[in-house]
């Protein structure tokens, strides 16, 4: 296994863990803030579109520029 593939396998492993945790601490930052279910749905808006972007990028990079 190259150095190349290791980097593209762990990042999409760990990236993906890493998304999953800051959904995990914006449900609870709702939970515990008493939110109600619009209230959780505007944190999940709001915050949840940076990582939306971050995935979208992630997806023209490779798609145009490693073609």
């Amino acid at each position: 296994m190259s150095e190349e593939e290791f980097t593209r396998w762990s990042m999409g492993i760990l990236l993906t863990g890493l998304i999953g945790f800051m959904g995990f601490i914006i449900w609870d930052l709702g939970k515990k803030s008493n939110a109600g279910k619009f209230g959780t749905f505007v944190l999940f808006l709001a915050l949840g579109t940076g990582v939306t972007g971050f995935v979208f990028k992630e997806f023209l990079v490779s798609y145009f520029l490693e073609k």
